[in-house]
């Protein structure tokens, strides 16, 4: 069991039932996955993007991505419908906790000039996404090894039901948040 989960069983659910006032452990909001995503747009001119970006995602996540497709055609973008345009991974389980453990001990404290992560970046049910517009953050990535820097978004999907206990429960699982 990784560090992260053992902490959210023995120390955070315990705080956050004493702060929210839950009744019942199972009120208590938990992680229930992480969806780590690269939208290629520059993949419908070049399909090395999408090889490239391929390969650079296990790394970060440790799980091989699926491909997303686009849903409708746009002749602007001249995009059609089912061409690949980005990938994702969803992580659960002892996976996520890893990942989270990373990004937040490892991953974020990189980041150049870094004043800790938005706050507003919830969706109204206590989820959370969060876009990093570089790979190279992630220590495992090797700079001279990829081809272009690219940005990816991460949504860390709780069972909160609002936006604040989902807030309260990531601040206790070290997600550093701005101050104003």
């Amino acid at each position: 069991m990784s560090g992260m989960k053992e902490r959210y069983r023995k120390e955070i659910t315990p705080k956050l039932m004493e702060l929210r006032g839950y009744n019942n452990i199972m009120e208590v909001p938990r992680l229930e996955k992480v969806v780590v995503s690269i939208g290629l747009g520059e993949a419908v001119q070049n399909a090395k993007a999408l090889e490239s970006a391929e390969n650079e995602l296990p790394i970060i996540t440790g799980q091989r991505p699926v491909i997303t497709r686009a849903k409708k055609s746009i002749a602007a973008f001249r995009l059609r419908t089912g061409m690949p345009i980005g990938l994702k991974v969803t992580l659960r389980k002892d996976r996520m906790y890893d990942f989270i453990d990373r990004l937040v001990n490892t991953v974020l404290p990189r980041i150049r000039e870094f004043r800790g992560v938005p706050r507003e970046s919830f969706d109204g049910r206590g989820n959370y996404t969060l876009g990093l517009r570089e790979q190279t953050v992630f220590p495992e990535i090797d700079y001279d090894k990829i081809d272009k820097v690219r940005g990816l978004e991460v949504s860390i999907i709780t069972t909160a039901k609002t936006d604040e206990e989902g807030r309260q429960l990531l601040e206790l699982l070290g997600m550093p948040f701005s101050r104003d």
